[in-house]
């Protein structure tokens, strides 16, 4: 009976001793992951601002694929020519309040954001020149909506995947 008490309080003992040290590895391997983010200059406020340029990405993308690009641009009163201007020019200013955040994507993503741009300008001139330029800016809105129903037209499907690859490794 002594012999099996004693065998219990040596098993709680050494179930004791063993969470100790889960507690205190647990506790190294943090200080060294948090070392070795500061050796290397990572730290949570400059992961914060590489979280912020995917989101600001992702939502370049959202704005400039073109079923949401005719979405919320107004043609009512316009031509063909007037709108396609009117379409780039949302394209373009959209590019340019988000060029800062190439500092902190990689030049791969970077490059896909530029493509996503480049791409949808030249499938709106494509479809603009098919067109007569007094024609009502509804026929380039329905042949827009109409290329973009297509699964594999909108790159800005592949790029809003490879940003949320990306965002995913930096968690």
């Amino acid at each position: 009976m002594l012999l099996q008490i004693v065998v219990q309080d040596v098993q709680l003992a050494v179930l004791f001793v063993f969470f100790i040290a889960i507690a205190w590895l647990l506790a190294e391997f943090k200080g060294m992951k948090d070392e070795i983010r500061e050796r290397f200059g990572i730290n949570n406020e400059t992961l914060k601002l590489q979280l912020q340029a995917y989101e600001r990405l992702s939502v370049f993308a959202e704005r400039a694929s073109l079923k949401n690009l005719v979405a919320r641009t107004s043609f009512a009163t316009l031509n063909v020519v007037d709108y396609q201007l009117t379409l780039l020019d949302a394209i373009k200013s959209e590019y340019e309040y988000n060029v800062s955040q190439q500092v902190y994507v990689s030049p791969d993503m970077w490059k896909a954001i530029g493509n996503l741009k480049d791409q949808n300008i030249f499938i709106i001139n494509q479809v603009a020149a098919m067109l007569p330029p007094n024609a009502a800016a509804i026929e380039l809105s329905k042949r827009l909506l109409e290329y973009s129903s297509n699964k594999d037209a909108e790159l800005s499907v592949i790029v809003l995947d490879a940003l949320q690859f990306e965002a995913k490794k930096l968690l």
